[in-house]
């Protein structure tokens, strides 16, 4: 009688998974949202639209990109965590959404680490300081040298408050004993076209967005962070290699989707962001761009940002960093 009604039980709770399997191996049978947490026209855009446009291709079904903008990134990242956990909206993930702008603010909307389930780490991406060819510094030298004459003259942009950019410029402030006023905007490409008009002279960026107006002459870079020199920019040093280690880490832009997203469909989803970045093409344009392809595993991305989300709550509390700065 025991043997029978354990047989029952397995076959119920068996019966009960048979949904989810056969919506793991059916998926995706739809249109696939993909949010991207600030506006058009920086680095989470570039990265965002280029793979999702090779996912396309290889699930089957379009990734349909949505530009979410506003508070650093958290608007986007709020829309992504309440979203249903079907595996039909997934966004960006980056250090300003799963880690500074939630160590910026413990009253957010989202937790970074229990809303958001990982999938991928996309891309890992240089940062640099730039200016506008008009600023009076030809290298950095010569820019830390006219910071320190005249403190507080000068200004900043960056993709936000509490923003990845804003961190990095509290963090060079802090290393360099440099004082510059910080701008927020609404994403990097309103903060570059500031900066390329000579309204604020001075950008804090992800490369790949920055890259395409130092190629043109349009913006002068003056640093990097990133663990080499960069190819096309030889003549434009490291934090690193300056002495600043702090500033020295890179970016990074991973996919995440809202959390209890079946496993099945976020190692399916996993399987394409990997062999998205195999596709030459798309690999060489993040090259180009100062981008490095990753692809790694769901775990390795929670561990990244567990890691990062841990270094900037430390950040804000050593800097006193107010969310209102």
């Amino acid at each position: 009688m025991q043997a029978g009604k354990t047989a029952l039980f397995l076959a119920l709770a068996a019966s009960a998974t048979l949904p989810t399997i056969a919506q793991a191996q059916s998926y995706p049978t739809k249109p696939i949202r993909l949010i991207i947490p600030f506006a058009p026209g920086g680095t989470t855009d570039i990265v965002g639209r280029g793979v999702a446009d090779q996912m396309s291709k290889i699930l089957g079904q379009p990734v349909v990109v949505e530009n979410r903008a506003g508070g650093g990134g958290s608007i986007g990242a709020d829309a992504i965590a309440k979203a249903p956990p079907d595996g039909y909206t997934i966004g960006i993930s980056t250090v300003s959404t799963m880690a500074v702008n939630p160590a910026c603010n413990p009253k957010l909307s989202y937790d970074p680490i229990k809303d958001l389930k990982p999938i991928a780490n996309v891309a890992n991406v240089a940062n640099v300081i730039a200016v506008n060819p008009n600023f009076p510094a030809k290298d950095y030298k010569e820019f830390i040298a006219v910071l320190k004459a005249n403190p507080g003259k000068y200004s900043y942009a960056s993709s936000g408050t509490c923003g990845f950019g804003h961190m990095l410029g509290e963090q060079f402030k802090v290393s360099t004993k440099t004082f510059i006023v910080h701008i927020p905007y609404r994403g990097a490409g309103p903060a570059l076209n500031d900066v390329l008009a000579g309204q604020v002279p001075i950008m804090v960026d992800n490369l790949p967005s920055s890259m395409p107006y130092i190629k043109a002459g349009k913006l002068r870079p003056l640093v990097v962070a990133w663990n080499k020199r960069i190819e096309g920019l030889p003549d434009v040093p490291t934090f690193g290699e300056l002495g600043l280690k702090e500033p020295n880490d890179p970016a990074w832009y991973g996919l995440v989707a809202p959390a209890n997203t079946p496993d099945d469909i976020i190692n399916k989803l996993n399987a394409a962001v990997v062999k998205a970045l195999q596709d030459k093409g798309f690999a060489d344009r993040l090259h180009a761009a100062g981008a490095e392809p990753s692809g790694n595993t769901p775990a390795q991305h929670a561990a990244e940002i567990k890691k990062e989300f841990e270094k900037m709550k430390n950040l804000v509390k050593v800097q006193n960093i107010k969310l209102e700065q």
